[in-house]
């Protein structure tokens, strides 16, 4: 039976609500699924780190994770910090650029009991997470984005065939798994350096999986796909077109509530949902924990990945199958029409988690 340290990281607003949730839903299917223990670390992390260390990421936090396999981050308002702080990286950002968390993998798929912009939705969108047109990681000192005058801004994305290469195998791996096709978006036409060299690279690397169909679109064009109902199963793409793609996808999956995410490299792994802190709801018992859920689950699916622990992966299914048939049983936070409170949803979940095998 394994035993694993994993960071727990509870972040701002509704993080305090969702994290604590998660972790109790992790420990259940871990123990269901006959896995081992899972080891919490707590660290400071955030607007209350910046209270008691004077930082949102402070260097106990920074070191701690250095030697952990995974941890939980719980979403953090950062726009909220003190003026000193809303200056600096985004601590998530800086998070992903010291551990070289390269692959931000975000499923999108429609389940039953929830209404949905697109019921038949079901995509994996893999974004490519440390350079591009992101300007607060491409940099190795400072940012990307600068003003030579008072009156001009410019900033600069950066895109590198070491970086295409890796996100491009990752994603391939994944669609390996899946209906085995893969899709690179892109924006060539009017960037033809950049995102020619994104593409090429990607073409170059999914070669070397002669079972999968692949092919490309431009970013504008995908976006009215998704919209109109293309179907299509795992998207390869840059750092922005990434996030913007990935939360439409969210949205028409049902709510951004309910989109999961993992950041990963070889070697440590991350949960994140993918929506914000939500300050408006923090405190009232409303928000919706299922993306932190199947972020979660995403992650000891990870782990059991790399482990060969057939038993994590159990647990990682337990998670899935319990949060779906809640939501198909008609409990359901207010984002998604419900009436069930955070914590009410939480205690659902629980109990199908320890009855399921």
């Amino acid at each position: 039976m394994a035993h694993i340290q994993l960071g727990v990281l509870h972040g701002d607003g509704i993080g305090k609500e969702v994290v604590p949730a998660a972790v109790r839903v992790v420990d259940a299917a871990v123990s269901a699924a006959d896995a081992g223990t899972i080891e919490w670390v707590e660290l400071p992390f955030g607007r209350s780190a910046i209270e008691s260390h004077g930082n949102p990421f402070p260097d106990e936090t920074e070191n701690a994770l250095a030697d952990l396999p995974g941890w939980v981050l719980g979403p953090h308002d950062n726009a909220a910090y003190p003026p000193e702080f809303r200056a600096e990286t985004a601590p998530g950002g800086k998070i992903r650029k010291r551990y070289g968390l390269f692959a931000n993998i975000r499923p999108a798929a429609a389940l039953p009991g929830v209404r949905a912009m697109r019921d038949d939705i079901d995509v994996v969108i893999v974004r490519e997470n440390t350079e591009g047109f992101y300007s607060d990681r491409n940099m190795f000192i400072g940012s990307g984005e600068f003003m030579p005058t008072r009156d001009v801004a410019m900033a600069v994305g950066v895109v590198t065939r070491q970086a295409c290469e890796r996100i491009a195998h990752v994603a391939c791996q994944i669609a390996v798994t899946r209906r085995k096709r893969i899709t690179i978006v892109h924006k060539s036409n009017v960037l033809p350096l950049t995102m020619g060299l994104f593409l090429e690279t990607c073409r170059e690397v999914a070669k070397q999986y002669p079972s999968l169909s692949v092919d490309d679109e431009h970013v504008d064009a995908m976006a009215a796909h998704l919209v109109r109902g293309g179907d299509f199963d795992v998207v390869v793409t840059e750092n922005m077109f990434g996030d913007i793609l990935s939360d439409l996808a969210g949205e028409l999956s049902g709510s951004l509530g309910m989109a999961a995410s993992l950041n990963a490299s070889e070697t440590q792994a991350m949960a994140q949902a993918a929506h914000g802190a939500a300050p408006s709801i923090a405190g009232k018992n409303r928000a919706n924990p299922t993306a932190m859920f199947l972020s979660a689950a995403m992650l000891l699916e990870w782990l059991a990945q790399r482990q060969h622990n057939r038993h994590l992966q159990g647990a990682a299914v337990r998670i899935r199958r319990a949060v779906a048939g809640t939501l198909a049983g008609g409990v359901a936070t207010a984002d998604i029409g419900g009436l069930a409170s955070t914590s009410e949803f939480t205690e659902t979940v629980l109990a199908r988690v320890i009855r399921r095998g």
